[in-house]
């Protein structure tokens, strides 16, 4: 895992790397991510938290969205998630993407526990970006407010 598109996905997304996402297959439409929770990542029935098991799933359909042409950046347009069992333990996100336009992605991914139950489920549509750098010494600056 020690090459860039493996430890940034080809971005720096700060959030992944915060949770410890790792990325295992990037090619073709399909992506699959794995994902050690911690402690502080569990809710209070000791599961892995409905929100982390949804980033798992953003980051893994995203994966497959961008893994066709890696220029490109995806920002999320919409995403349902169905959640069907407990995620615990060691947890890997697999991604496929179902359909592609100029300018829109269509995917889905699943959460799959280490004995290879689904978790959780998801369908989303993502939007084609061209990457720009962004930040305060860019000229692409975010719409943020600067005070």
């Amino acid at each position: 895992m020690g090459d860039s598109v493996s430890t940034t996905f080809g971005a720096r997304i700060p959030f992944v790397s915060l949770l410890g996402f790792e990325l295992e297959l990037m090619e073709g439409g399909r992506s699959r991510l794995a994902w050690d929770p911690k402690p502080e990542h569990l809710n209070s029935f000791d599961v892995v938290h409905g929100g982390g098991v949804m980033t798992l799933l953003d980051v893994t359909m995203a994966v497959a969205a961008r893994s066709v042409d890696r220029a490109l950046g995806v920002v999320t347009i919409e995403m349902k998630t169905s959640f069907m069992r407990p995620s615990t333990g060691r947890i890997t996100g697999e991604g496929l993407l179902l359909h592609r336009t100029a300018t829109m992605a269509f995917v889905e991914a699943k959460v799959l526990d280490a004995n290879g139950q689904a978790c959780a489920h998801a369908t989303g549509t993502f939007k084609y970006v061209k990457r720009l750098p962004t930040g305060p010494t860019s000229t692409q600056p975010l719409n943020v407010p600067t005070d």
